[in-house]
């Protein structure tokens, strides 16, 4: 497996963590709620990061539920333990999974950083008990547009900074655009009712959204100089994020869902 470019055990995942759940977790809530999600499923949860959906489902399953959280370095923030809710150290590429367990699989922001996605792709749905439900979460990191900026080199400073970060993540192995060929994957993996919604929405500078791309590109930030991003634009970049004058789309999360044949 490639190296992931930002790593769960760095000084910033906390902080990437909280980001992506305040600004995502209500979608996927939403999502998973409007699919029926509810008392007595068992749920696999991939790459569950600070744990807060997988806090989230167990208290959705109930006691006569289960949710099995499984991440390479799982980082559970403090309260958000569960009875019914397992975590354990597990690689996706390389462990094993149990055949026919799961009701529900969600994993977000997991598959595009993995050169095997469509390889993991196929082992979770294995997993899957008949007439059981896989939900993909992925951005597609490619479609970005600067809404609002101060200036014409602001937005040039944006869009060089972020196509650098992208290109590390292509150079890792991960594809920047993975939300778009989620839904044609699942199909291609012979799952039936496949559909996706697209969430989206601007991001101010100081906001949360914008402050992603801050500890993203400050994790990043030794290998962005070697690309040639000098360190006087990562400082005008990263005041740029805090300009409230500043405005960028949000990374659209593309919810892909399908069900295992019965």
């Amino acid at each position: 497996m490639a190296e992931y470019l930002f790593d769960n055990t760095a000084a910033q995942s906390p902080d990437r963590f909280s980001a992506l759940e305040t600004c995502y977790d209500h979608v996927t809530q939403d999502n998973l709620m409007r699919l029926g999600v509810g008392v007595g499923w068992n749920c696999l949860e991939v790459g569950g990061g600070g744990g807060s959906l997988g806090t989230w489902l167990a208290d959705a399953v109930g006691p006569t539920g289960s949710v099995l959280l499984t991440d390479i370095a799982p980082k559970m923030a403090p309260g958000r333990e569960r009875e019914n809710l397992t975590v354990e150290r597990h690689d996706i590429v390389n462990d094993d999974l149990p055949e026919a367990s799961f009701d529900l699989i969600h994993s977000r922001l997991v598959l595009l950083h993995l050169p095997e996605r469509q390889q993991v792709l196929e082992r979770l749905v294995t997993a899957l008990k008949p007439g059981g439900w896989l939900v993909l979460e992925e951005f597609d990191c490619e479609w970005t547009p600067v809404l609002d900026a101060p200036n014409a080199a602001a937005r040039d400073l944006f869009n060089k900074v972020h196509g650098a970060v992208l290109q590390l993540l292509s150079e890792a192995g991960a594809d920047v655009a993975w939300g778009r060929n989620v839904q044609a994957a699942m199909t291609k993996a012979g799952l039936a009712d496949v559909s996706s919604t697209t969430y989206a929405e601007s991001w101010s500078g100081g906001s949360t959204g914008t402050s992603l791309h801050r500890v993203n590109t400050e994790q990043v930030a030794a290998q962005l100089l070697d690309a040639g991003i000098t360190q006087d634009s990562l400082q005008e970049f990263w005041t740029l994020l805090d300009d409230p004058s500043f405005v960028v789309n949000s990374y659209p999360l593309i919810t892909a869902r399908a069900r295992r044949q019965a």
